[in-house]
């Protein structure tokens, strides 16, 4: 079946997963890649049947609406690498990073620190070239996680994904209630997509009407793809401006600049799973295994 017939057939999408989720040949499931319309299938997915099988299941960008979904049906889902965006590149990034995810898929920890790398890559080289396959661009030197809000300690459940994917289940039957929001750590990332700030500040601004800031403990941003230096300290200041004047949570925990999302090597975060993080050390911490 040729590409456009799938894109017309949310159900047959769907039934993928679903088959993939009954075989009990398979243990995992990874995405392929992104894009832009997963929303549509979600309302095909068979729950009980998933429900009742549960498996390892991870990707990002689009797949968000997948792995909040399930996860809101109270399945532990993962936010990280897919196939073709992330796993593809792996020996094109350092022995650090094969490192970690090795020891995170395949020897987990009951505790275990977020991790933070020394360099990142904003996308890939053209792929229509084939001696591209496997490369990443050019890498840059990270500064750091950046803490800019809050303080001592907190804890939650990780919850969320890509924020231009998560605007697309706004409104709908799967979007989570109100009262789920709490004790719950957002996180957040923006696509390839490069949204504008003012998008940004619009989305969050929305949070903010819902109430979800007065309910979590903490919010997370992964670093912004292709932003310039410029553009993701006036990231910052829109976020500030939203959380903390517009809506009046000053004591809000702020951490941006992390590595998940549309940027390489990302780091995996299991929604569901609790973490702690001490912004009086700088350090955040996954509290328990997400494999059990």
């Amino acid at each position: 079946m040729d590409a456009n017939k799938l894109f017309m057939n949310p159900q047959l999408r769907a039934e993928d997963i679903n088959n993939a989720f009954s075989d009990q040949n398979i243990h995992g499931i990874i995405s392929t890649i992104g894009g832009d319309d997963s929303v549509r299938i979600l309302k095909y997915l068979n729950i009980n049947k998933i429900k009742q099988n549960p498996k390892f299941i991870m990707g990002y960008s689009d797949f968000t609406t997948i792995s909040t979904y399930l996860n809101l049906n109270g399945l532990v889902t993962f936010n990280g690498p897919s196939i073709m965006a992330g796993f593809s590149q792996f020996l094109s990034f350092t022995k650090e990073y094969r490192r970690y995810i090795e020891d995170y898929l395949f020897s987990p920890k009951e505790n275990s620190i977020i991790p933070e790398f020394s360099s990142y890559s904003d996308g890939y080289p053209d792929w229509i070239n084939k001696k591209n396959i496997g490369k990443v661009n050019s890498l840059k030197k990270n500064d750091g996680v950046h803490f800019i809000q809050g303080s001592g300690k907190c804890s939650g459940q990780l919850f969320g994904g890509c924020i231009d994917v998560l605007e697309m289940m706004k409104g709908t039957a799967f979007w989570p209630t109100k009262d789920f929001w709490k004790n719950k750590i957002l996180f957040l990332e923006t696509s390839e997509e490069k949204p504008s700030i003012d998008c940004v500040k619009y989305w969050l601004r929305n949070y903010g009407v819902m109430g979800v800031f007065e309910q979590i403990s903490a919010i997370l941003f992964g670093r912004a793809r292709e932003y310039s230096i410029e553009e993701k300290e006036k990231l910052e200041e829109a976020i500030i401006s939203v959380v903390k004047e517009e809506f009046g949570n000053s004591q809000l925990a702020i951490i941006t600049n992390l590595d998940f999302g549309h940027t390489d090597p990302q780091i995996i975060l299991p929604l569901g799973i609790n973490i702690e993080i001490d912004i009086s050390n700088k350090k955040i911490f996954q509290t328990e295994s997400a494999f059990k």
